[in-house]
Order: C-alpha cells, then structure tokens, then sequence
C-alpha cells in the first residue's frame, strides 16, 4: 500500500463504496470508534427494528406471536435464513439462539459421544476463557477429567497457532476439535478448511467459535465440511450488548437430538400440542431452547439488512485495506509497538494486536485522546478499523494520535492498570 497521510485518506474516502454506510450509525462526535471487535455500534436500522418489536408488544400483546411484520414465533427462523450466506451454510443448518457459551454446551451436548478410546476435546491454549469453561464443566457432566480429557494445541510465541502444531495434536484418543476461527488477542485468522479435512481424517468432529470473524469475515461452512460453529452477532455484526448468538450444524448432523431439548426446538406445527413427547423440528431449529429474547433479536433484522446492501465480500475487502493501512503507518510512525498480528491477508481477521509493556496506558492516552481503542492483558492494544463505520482518514488520525502519545509519553499520567471493563 502506498503511503498515507490524511489527505491520500481522504481521497480513499471519497472512493469507497461503503462510505455512505458511516451516516447509518450511532457514533459520538468527536470520537473514533476502533471497539468495533469487542461491541459494535448501534447503526439506525437496528435502533428503528428494536422500536418497531417493542411497538408489535405495545399493539398486539399475545398475538405479537402471529401478528406484524415480524411475528415473533418465527422470528429466529427467519433471522437464521437471512444470516445463513455470511457463514457460507444452507438456510436450515443455522440458527439465531442462545449464546457463544450457552450454544457450545449445546452442541457438545449433541455431537460429543464419548468412547472409552476417544473422548478427548481439543482446545487451544490462547481460546478465550468462556469456551475453556464451558468445555471444563461439560466434560465435568459427562464423568470425565478435564485434566485428562481436555487437550491444548500449545502457541510457540504466545500469540498464534502453527497448523503443524494442531495436526500434531489431532491424535486417535480425540473426539472433537473446538478451536476459534480468529484469535481474540493476536487477530490470527486460522485455515478452517484445512483443519477440518485433517480432523475428519482422523474420525475427528471439527467445531469452530466464529466470535471473531462473524460479521468480518466471509465463511464457506458448509462447503469445508465443517461439523459446527458458534457465535455472537454484536461484535462486528452490531447486534447491540449481548444480542442473541447463532450456531451452525451441518446438515449430516441433523439425525442428532438436541443434548439439551428445550420447547423452543420443536417441530412448530406440533409446538402447542403441549404433548410430552417431544417431536423436534427439522434442522438447526430443533437445538433451540427456550422462548427466544424477542428483544434481543430486535435489532440483527437491521443490522442484517445492512449486510444484504453491502455484501461480506466488500466488507471483507475494505477491512484488509483498513487493517493493512493501519499497521503500515504504525510500523513506520511507532516502531515501539509490535505488530503481533500475522502479515498475510489469508492470515488475519478484521483487527490488529499490538504488543507493548506500556498498553494499559495506552489505551487509557487514546480515550482521553478521544479514541476508543480495546486492552487485552497483560499487555496487548487491539484496534478494529470495522468496513461499516471507520473511514481510512480515521485510520490516519489513530496513527497519528499513537505517535504522539509514545513519542512525547502521553500515557505516564494514567496507571498501567486495566480499567474493570478493559
């Protein structure tokens, strides 16, 4: 990438097709928005949705479930066949519900079947802690010793994972793989396909937490074979604070009863029977729960309205560049910082990790400095430059406030200390 400054930004800006996309959020004046990886912004349309489920209670009551533009009863039916393109599935392997957390209990619930021979789960070491505990606490479940039957695939430096590293640990005793399909701290966007292939020829299932990458990243589920995945819709896909989450199940699982059964997972037509038999609904639908937060879904038929009209594929494009731009200007501007995010597009989700002993300040000098950066211990800044709401002139001034603020140690007035939400 040519070098930038904010006039060549500005340039870019006028140039990019998802340009007019900024006006359609929420974002503060005076502020750049770089937490797009952690919570994504409130756009209009999610807001205008939100209002319009609350108005379907205010006007109908009960009947909300049948009546409106969006009835209720179906809602997550209908969510899940407007988001089944971005992860690249078929319409009835996803499903809107639950939580990252919640829907990993749920699919080892169904598709874990431990032998004495094979009954390992496959981890990684840097995961984030929720998918670690949920794996702990099902293999607790199950009568098994985490000590024994979790397994960690080791990072040589601290920040990414090798492919080499993960075959090596996809041994006969394994019975799922559960790997993230971005790195959380680091940004490294791991080859899916590939570490499916090579689990599937060990008999092994391969399951994903698209945390990450969901809403960032264009996925092809169904098509790398891939057996299941989970995650959240408000990080990059602005579903707002604990939005409901997603799952997906290939098709050749959906033979399976659901681990955890729930009324929500029925077959729809026999749902008000009350019949204690339960009679589960063809495809992803049937590892639903409970009755879905309608509220909590309100605002994915915004958000996802908004992805219909840019496409993933041009969000994924502009985030390559934003990225790109973003830690060619640091590595020339702020040398101190290192860049721990691998270089290659392939290899990277829609942040960049910074490593520096100092990051806590940092990122406290960037706030003040009216730049909402992310801190992940013990000493990592994260920064999403996201294709809906930064522009590359945003990109610029993160650059240039980080140079000033290393250069003439700005951040030595705050504590090196995570604030409680870092």
């Amino acid at each position: 990438m040519e070098r930038c400054d904010l006039d060549t930004a500005m340039q870019k800006d006028r140039q990019d097709p998802l340009a007019k996309f900024k006006e359609q959020f929420f974002v503060e004046p005076g502020t750049i928005y770089m937490d797009g990886n952690s919570l994504g912004l409130m756009s209009k349309r999610a807001e205008a949705k939100l209002m319009e489920l609350m108005g379907s209670w205010k006007q109908f009551g009960i009947e909300g479930w049948t009546e409106g533009e969006h009835p209720w009863f179906t809602l997550a039916e209908s969510l899940s066949e407007q988001a089944a393109p971005l992860f690249g599935a078929k319409a009835h392997e996803v499903m809107v519900t639950g939580s990252i957390t919640s829907n990993i209990h749920q699919m080892l619930s169904t598709v874990y079947m431990p032998t004495d021979e094979r009954f390992v789960i496959l981890v990684d070491e840097l995961n984030f802690p929720s998918d670690i505990y949920a794996v702990e606490s099902h293999l607790r479940l199950r009568g098994q010793d985490p000590a024994v039957a979790m397994r960690k695939v080791k990072s040589r430096n601290g920040y990414t994972l090798e492919m080499e590293d993960i075959v090596a640990e996809l041994q006969d005793d394994v019975a799922v793989l559960l790997l993230p399909s971005v790195l959380y701290r680091s940004g490294q966007l791991l080859p899916l396909r590939d570490i499916t292939q090579a689990a599937h020829q060990k008999g092994i299932i391969a399951g994903f937490d698209l945390a990450h990458s969901a809403g960032a990243v264009p996925h092809e589920l169904h098509a790398d074979g891939v057996d299941f995945a989970v995650w959240c819709h408000y990080k990059y896909m602005n579903s707002g604070p604990g939005g409901t989450g997603g799952l997906y199940l290939h098709e050749r699982h959906h033979g399976l009863n659901p681990g955890i059964a729930g009324w929500f997972g029925s077959d729809k037509a026999k749902q008000f029977d009350m019949d204690h038999s339960f009679t589960k609904a063809q495809g992803a639908g049937a590892y639903q729960v409970g009755t879905p937060n309608i509220f909590s879904m309100a605002p994915l038929i915004g958000s996802l309205e908004l992805f219909e009209e840019a496409g993933i594929e041009q969000i994924r494009n502009k985030s390559l560049e934003l990225t790109a731009m973003l830690r060619e200007r640091l590595a020339e501007l702020v040398p101190s910082l290192i860049d721990v995010t691998p270089q290659a597009d392939d290899d990277r989700g829609g942040h960049i990790a910074l490593a520096h002993k100092e990051a806590a300040r940092i990122c406290k000098a960037l706030k003040k400095a009216g730049i909402v950066p992310d801190f992940r211990a013990p000493d990592i800044i994260r920064l999403a430059p996201v294709a809906f709401y930064t522009s590359f002139e945003d990109v610029e001034k993160v650059a240039l406030a980080l140079q000033e603020i290393i250069e003439h140690e700005l951040y030595k007035e705050f504590s090196n200390e995570r604030n409680v939400v870092a």
